[in-house]
């Protein structure tokens, strides 16, 4: 039995076809077939159901894919310890940002990392927060910078940052006066969303439900971007919010719309999220201290009420 083997028959349970296995293994898939066998032989039991379509594990192959994540992930930790007793910090490293923090987050940090970790080949993607836990979960993902608590079992979270929600307001709003404002002065029959799918947007929906709005039927208006929402409310069609990272970046008209909540502001928590098992930890602390480094200087808030990502229905 080969760690080579056990990576293989890994690669079949989460494709559940041998050419793609193959294809994600970079070997052939005579190569990988021959090895699965070999295993199978070995162990006098079969590991896949070929007769089914998509291919699928058997009983006792259940039972061995859970041991052979544990057996490759404990075997890839060798390299590891070896990397930090060297302090080498450096390699392929995956990383995974939801829509509404990399474009804000990722220009701040990036080049600073990139300067003092060249050695380090980050590869980004950016993944919703459902896709991020699946690949995190998966091994596809080293680690993850999402909006939390996500209470996923086998994953960690360390805070980065708390962002408060900042609402804009067009002029004509009735709110556009007020220096600060609460949930309830929100139009919530025109408050405009991200589509669905967006942690962002659920954590506007719990918030409305937290201060005890039916809000379900409210929100029609959607759009993929802040930049259309910000369009939409200054055709009048509504209100919205937006993440206080966001708002650094807009011209001095728009700029003049947001209307910060009072205390305690309402906000989202961001960490870095990788698996208990994670490998790379030192890249992850090295990660979370550049990044801990230029956020500090961009908010300081204090009295915040943390709103969860999920949904709650």
């Amino acid at each position: 039995m080969t760690i080579t083997q056990l990576s293989y028959v890994l690669a079949v349970a989460e494709y559940k076809n041998f050419t793609l296995a193959a294809e994600k293994c970079f070997v052939t898939q005579p190569t990988l077939s021959m090895q699965i066998q070999k295993l199978e032989d070995e162990l006098d039991v079969l590991i896949f159901d070929r007769s089914k379509k998509p291919i699928m594990l058997t009983e006792v192959g259940e039972k061995i894919v859970n041991q052979a994540k544990n057996t490759v992930n404990e075997a890839g930790r060798i390299k590891d310890i070896v990397d930090q007793q060297k302090g080498y910090i450096g390699g392929e490293f995956k990383v995974g940002i939801i829509p509404t923090v990399m474009p804000t987050l990722l220009p701040m940090f990036l080049n600073n990392f990139i300067k003092k970790y060249p050695k380090v080949s980050l590869i980004i993607e950016e993944q919703t927060t459902e896709e991020i836990i699946k690949k995190l979960k998966n091994g596809h993902l080293d680690c993850a910078i999402a909006a939390t608590p996500l209470e996923e079992d086998n994953l960690k979270e360390i805070v980065l940052y708390y962002e408060p929600f900042v609402a804009y307001v067009p002029e004509k709003h009735a709110s556009f006066d007020k220096k600060e404002i609460t949930t309830e002065d929100l139009d919530l029959d025109s408050i405009l969303l991200l589509q669905d799918g967006h942690c962002f947007r659920n954590g506007i929906l719990n918030l409305c439900k937290n201060n005890k709005y039916i809000v379900d039927s409210h929100f029609q208006l959607e759009s993929g971007s802040f930049e259309t929402l910000i369009k939409l409310a200054d055709e009048g069609l509504g209100t919205t919010l937006l993440p206080y990272l966001h708002t650094l970046d807009l011209n001095e008209k728009n700029k003049a719309k947001l209307r910060p909540f009072k205390d305690p502001k309402p906000a989202r928590e961001v960490s870095l999220i990788y698996p208990k098992n994670e490998l790379k930890i030192h890249i992850i602390n090295a990660l979370r201290d550049v990044i801990s480094g230029v956020v500090r200087g961009a908010i300081a808030f204090s009295d915040i009420e943390i709103i969860s990502p999920k949904f709650k229905k």
